[in-house]
Order: structure tokens, then sequence, then C-alpha cells
């Protein structure tokens, strides 16, 4: 009984300090995508230090072929752009290493040279990597909700 007592006391502190530390990796993904999508309605432009210095794979919303994505980051430019993250989640694959994301974007866009997009609504999945100690994209799938639509972009 004794030794099923303390197993039971180690298997919760074991547990409980894996559940920490898979909240820290979630926390910090959540911030990152929420720091990124701030700097893009400040400065009208995409994070060009959100990318993974290997580059990045995606699929955009605005349909098209897979793209592949420069260390340097995405060129976009935007006249205006209110997009927000919701209900973003986050999976921890390697604690502090990697994770992926899921969240929805919704909002309006107007990319430089494009049509304006009135009701952006989409769902995000995002492959992050640690690397210098801060999160990066190494690949992004974006895909419109039903009733939203994605961006007027093209690929390129």
């Amino acid at each position: 009984m004794k030794n099923t007592v303390l197993l039971a006391i180690a298997a919760l502190t074991l547990g409980s300090s894996y559940a920490f530390a898979q909240s820290q990796t979630e926390k910090e993904v959540t911030e990152t995508i929420v720091a990124s999508n701030a700097f893009s309605h400040k400065n009208l432009k995409t994070n060009p230090d959100d990318y993974s210095s290997k580059g990045a794979l995606e699929f955009w919303s605005s349909g098209g072929l897979l793209q592949e994505i420069a260390p340097t980051g995405r060129p976009d430019e935007y006249e205006a752009i209110s997009i927000t993250p919701k209900n973003i989640r986050v999976i921890t694959l390697v604690e502090g290493q990697a994770a992926v994301a899921q969240y929805y974007a919704e909002g309006s866009l107007k990319p430089k040279g494009s049509a304006a997009v009135g009701h952006y609504m989409t769902r995000v999945t995002q492959v992050f990597v640690k690397e210098a100690g801060k999160w990066k994209i190494r690949s992004s799938h974006w895909s419109p909700i039903t009733g939203g639509s994605g961006t007027s972009q093209t690929t390129q």
C-alpha cells in the first residue's frame, strides 16, 4: 500500500511538471501568433522575423500550389488589415522545440496591389520550431471557412 501511494505521488509530480512545461510551449507559441498579428496591424506588412532560418512551405487561402517561403518571410504589404486570430490551440510536439498551432483568422484586409477582402475568415494550421530562443514558422496552411473568403492575392 505504501509503495502504491509513493508511486501515485511520483506520477502526479512528474505529470504536473510535464503539464507545466507543455503549457509554457503553448503560451509562448500563442504569444508569438498574437505578437505577429500586432506587428502586421501596426506596420501594415508581415513580420520578416516570423520565419525559420530554413524557410517554410505554405498553402495560401487564395488557393494555388505549394509556396516556398524564404527565411526572410513573405513580402506582404497592406493598405489596411484588421485580421484577428481566434481560438488558438497549440499542440506541443517536442517540448521547447516544435509545436503545431491551429486557430481561426477573421477580419478584413486590403493587400497592396490586390482587391480588398471584406470578410476574411479562414482556418490556420502552422508548424513552429524554436530557433535561437524564438518560435519561427516552418509551415502554414490557410483554408477558407464557408461563408468567408481567402485573400485576393495570387500565388507566385
